[in-house]
């Protein structure tokens, strides 16, 4: 137990204050006040009722002298006054007297980048998920350990939009003078990771370092390879390769001479999860300490049913990183990455499974960060896929402006001579409801062969609209689905398609022209309708 108490984050007159509480114990306290069950082979399953994803527009930035030039203001960086945040806080505080806490005091980040947060929380079985997803900080660090940022999650106080200014009752709000972040009104744990996420993201550039919203792994020679992509699109599914070594599934820094992760766990998307397509992280899913977010589950036999979605779409594992075979127990490499892979889920079927991109073209693509969001993984979606843009494949978590972590990807590039590559893990051969979604197995051909410089020397042929190269030829993988031009039945209905995503491209970019200091006009996609 620290002797740096909670009251230095305003909490007072608490009940009982549980520190760092191992995975027994947690499961033990959330049995008991009814928060969860324990499922066939070990995990403990919770619901998080209401919210079942993200907030998206419910974060919120204290705006005073040392942030306000440097955020990204608007829908999803919302400005908050330091008086309201104060308000705010004040009345979270009074509202946990009384009421037991949980506390963890981890480590984010890893090797020669280390980050002391302590959350607390609510909850038992997300004090859990906190001990899962960062790294409990080692008992001889504890009594000393004084936090860097501190969390408090208290998904059952709800914020007063009448009185703290608001958008609902729900509110992600972070300070960074006081190093302090508060999360009201939701349950979903996912909320607990990307605040960290966040907060990391607005300090590490200061230190020149790319925080970057990807899983990476590590080769037997020695190689990194980081996947960026929003949910639903293949970074933990892809990065969890028997033939590589793990460092993480979602949240890495690139320093000059290391990849590290931010976390000490991993927080799949489990709906129609299979031992076949995904056996490493199926076998993760039935063990003791893993936390079932909204997986559904016969009440009597508490058999697991990855495939009912009737919760949500948006079933989560959460489970430390070892829990993966091929896991690197360190979370980080001693080298910076050979290969990046910009990961979209194009329901509209037109860009191909893989394209090999310069650096140029991978700052254009970067920041434009296209998509398709699927059923689940955010509040209001449909079962629809929808197009959407999201800045440095992770908008959300961006709180600087996208060039700067898009100029700081594009120098990397470049200064350790890597190779960027979109794939494509969405429709082949027509657009969602004409077309198919390519198969995990030809996703995974294509990228073993980028990885292991199988497509360095095969002929590419130069893609009219994207200016991106397409191999025209890969080991495992039929020839004729590798440019979508060729792969679609009607040849006329593709090109009218290629032309509008190309013009929802152009349309899109214009929101960051402005802060680009060098043209990129000659990057965007040529309209065919020209």
């Amino acid at each position: 137990m620290s002797k740096f108490g909670l009251e230095s984050a305003g909490l007072r007159l608490l009940r009982n204050v549980y520190w760092s509480l191992n995975a027994p114990r947690l499961y033990e306290e959330a049995l008991k006040r009814g928060e969860g069950v324990v499922v066939q082979h070990g995990a403990l399953a919770v619901h998080t009722g209401k919210f079942t994803a993200r907030a998206a527009e419910d974060k919120y930035f204290v705006k005073e002298s040392s942030t306000a030039d440097h955020i990204w203001w608007g829908q999803q960086n919302r400005p908050i006054s330091i008086e309201k945040f104060d308000g705010l806080h004040a009345r979270l505080s009074a509202y946990l007297q009384g009421r037991d806490v949980f506390v963890q005091d981890c480590i984010a980040g890893a090797g020669d980048v280390q980050f002391k947060v302590r959350v607390i929380t609510e909850c038992a079985w997300q004090s859990l998920f906190a001990r899962n997803m960062l790294a409990p900080c080692s008992d001889e660090a504890a009594e000393s350990f004084i936090p860097d940022f501190t969390v408090i999650a208290a998904p059952h106080f709800f914020a007063d939009p009448r009185i703290d200014g608001t958008r609902s009752e729900t509110a992600i709000a972070i300070n960074f003078a006081s190093r302090l972040a508060l999360i009201c009104g939701t349950s979903y744990a996912g909320e607990i990771k990307k605040t960290v996420f966040t907060v990391m993201n607005y300090l590490l550039p200061f230190q020149e370092i790319l925080p970057m919203h990807c899983s990476a792994n590590r080769g037997p020679e020695g190689d990194v390879a980081i996947f960026f992509g929003l949910s639903g699109t293949g970074k933990t599914t892809l990065s969890a390769d028997p033939k590589r070594d793990i460092i993480g599934d979602d949240e890495h820094g690139w320093s000059s001479d290391s990849t590290f992760n931010f976390e000490n766990g991993c927080y799949a998307k489990v709906i129609r999860l299979s031992p076949q397509n995904e056996p490493d992280i199926y076998r993760a899913t039935e063990r003791f300490g893993t936390i079932l977010e909204n997986v559904v589950y016969d009440p009597e036999t508490r058999a697991v049913n990855f495939d009912d979605a009737s919760l949500t779409e948006n079933t989560r594992a959460s489970y430390p990183i070892e829990f993966i075979d091929h896991s690197i127990k360190e979370r980080f490499a001693r080298s910076t990455p050979k290969n990046v892979i910009l990961l979209t889920c194009d329901a509209q079927g037109v860009l191909p499974p893989i394209a090999r991109l310069n650096p140029e073209q991978s700052l254009y693509h970067f920041i434009s960060g296209y998509t398709s969001k699927i059923a689940g993984t955010e509040l209001g979606l449909g079962k629809e896929p929808q197009m959407t843009f999201s800045a440095c494949f992770g908008a959300p978590f961006m709180v600087h402006p996208p060039y700067r972590y898009a100029q700081m990807l594009k120098e990397r590039l470049e200064r350790d001579r890597a190779q960027c590559w979109l794939i494509n893990t969405g429709w082949v051969g027509g657009p969602y409801g004409v077309g198919h979604r390519i198969s995990i197995g030809y996703t995974r051909a294509l990228l073993d062969a980028a990885l292991t410089g199988q497509l360095a020397d095969v002929a590419y042929n130069k893609d009219p609209v994207f200016g991106f190269e397409i191999p025209q030829s890969c080991p495992n993988v039929p020839s004729e689905i590798l440019n979508p031009a060729q792969s679609w039945p009607d040849s006329a209905a593709y090109r009218k398609a290629a032309d509008a995503l190309a013009s929802k491209y152009i349309e899109n970019f214009k929101r960051y022209a402005a802060q680009c200091p060098i043209d990129l006009t000659a990057i965007a996609p040529k309209r065919l309708a020209q």
